[in-house]
């Protein structure tokens, strides 16, 4: 058993909710973990039992016990990166389809840290996971588009801190089904776990986050819209979860009713919702344009990705689609 014992001596800290807290402190381990010490008890302030949201003060003591879980060891492998930038403090990459970013349950080698570990030869330990050297944020496996990762402590650390101030810009194009009758607008809705499988989210008032994303359309093809979205939180599968909720699934996601019929009200549109689904395999999202400050120099920096060649197929196929019923 390991404990871990923290006195809060400063008053920058003062208010900080114990969970945010000692997510930060670097004592290794996950944000869900935190929570569950907390609820067993195995996190004591001032020798009581406190919640997630207790708000630390200075001259707190924390004593956090908890058994060290053998993690995955990650190697360094030889891989393909299509590196948009880089420099000795960020590296930015272009993400394929089908590229898991780090190793998890399911796929321990062959991500995308495997790759940099190998290119770079070393990156900075994350304080939440041993097995997400570098990782500042994530994309499914599926969503194409660009990511930055932190080469050096100091710019793991500040960048870090942005993604928690939502100082990183992210944009993100996506082809949804149906006609969205907005030009822009704003979609706020709590995510957690589904409680039939844990390996999907929901919109769900209980054990969930707060998650917002806005939205624009982009253009319009009436069985179908292309978006440009920007998250303002980020949950897991964000996008997907709420555009579903919103009635508007991704085309041709597996797991958000992306590749289902519930939208087709025209028996005339079958012929081109299959043809669609022929020329896509995943979900149609991709991560466009991400800019943040730089690490050291403090300068903005934006990067973009143009659209990769799946979406595209899609949306000359519906482009014909709206000509051809306007002609």
């Amino acid at each position: 058993m390991r404990q871990e014992f923290r006195r809060i001596a400063s008053n920058r800290l003062k208010g900080k909710r114990l969970d945010h807290y000692l997510i930060l402190s670097g004592i290794g381990i996950s944000r869900n973990r935190v929570r569950r010490l907390i609820g067993e008890g195995k996190v004591l302030v001032n020798d009581r039992k406190v919640k997630p949201s207790y708000r630390i003060k200075p001259g707190d003591r924390i004593v956090a016990s908890f058994e060290i879980e053998k993690g995955v060891e990650v190697v360094p492998q030889p891989m393909d990166l299509n590196i948009v930038y880089e420099d000795p403090y960020v590296i930015v990459l272009d993400k394929p389809k089908g590229v898991v970013v780090h190793p998890a349950r399911g796929h321990p080698d062959h991500t995308i840290v495997n790759g940099l570990l190998y290119h770079c030869k070393n990156l900075p330990s994350s304080p939440k996971s041993k097995i997400r050297p570098g990782v500042i944020h994530r994309l499914d496996k599926d969503t194409t588009g660009l990511l930055v990762f932190a080469k050096t402590d100091e710019s793991l650390s500040f960048l870090a801190r942005e993604v928690e101030r939502r100082n990183i810009r992210r944009e993100y194009l996506a082809i949804v089904w149906g006609d969205i009758g907005m030009k822009e607008g704003e979609i706020e809705a709590p995510i957690g776990r589904y409680t039939l499988d844990r390996k999907k989210m929901a919109v769900t008032p209980f054990a969930s986050k707060e998650a917002v994303t806005k939205f624009k359309v982009l253009e319009r093809f009436k069985i179908a819209t292309l978006l440009s979205l920007s998250l303002l939180t980020g949950r897991t599968h964000q996008i997907r979860v709420h555009l579903l909720h919103y009635g508007h699934p991704v085309v041709g996601d597996p797991d958000y009713g992306g590749r289902g019929k519930d939208f087709i009200t025209k028996k005339s549109d079958f012929p081109i919702y299959r043809e669609i689904l022929s020329n896509i395999d995943r979900q149609a999202l991709h991560a466009e344009r991400l800019g943040f400050l730089h690490p050291i120099t403090k300068k903005y920096m934006e990067f973009t990705s143009p659209i990769p060649e799946d979406m595209e197929r899609v949306l000359t196929i519906l482009r014909a689609y709206v000509s051809k019923e306007f002609s």
